[in-house]
């Protein structure tokens, strides 16, 4: 049963090297002691946070370092570049209308790395 994404969450990136966790305001309090995540909470560096290194040759950086490199892949600080909200979510169950977040939701990173929810943050299943 999908599980709730709450402040903390720990996330990957199909392009990354590290782990990095969710950052959600504390003004999304529901269901939980910690602030519950919606769709919304997709923001670069204030929700989602770098995953180490980059390695997605769609990501300028990359791409620029690995043509200095002559070809050989050279990763680059990741830097998150998500501008589309987290699909699908549970649009029966919203915060402030927004639907929240659960963890088979993903995020699309304009680098063409697929963020999804390794973690959510809690156990406890809920019921959309």
């Amino acid at each position: 049963m999908p599980r709730h994404v709450v402040e903390g969450a720990q996330l990957m990136c199909s392009f990354g090297t590290t782990p990095s966790v969710l950052g959600v305001p504390p003004k999304n309090r529901a269901w939980s002691t910690t602030p519950c995540a919606t769709i919304l909470d997709n923001m670069p560096m204030a929700n989602i946070k770098p995953f180490g290194m980059c390695m997605s040759i769609a990501n300028p950086q990359v791409a620029a370092a690995t043509s200095a490199a002559l070809g050989v892949l050279t990763p680059q600080p990741c830097i998150p570049c998500t501008m589309a909200p987290w699909s699908p979510g549970v649009p029966a169950n919203t915060i402030a209308g927004v639907p929240i977040l659960n963890d088979t939701s993903t995020l699309t990173c304009n680098w063409a790395g697929v963020i999804t929810i390794v973690d959510p943050g809690q156990q406890t299943a809920f019921v959309p």
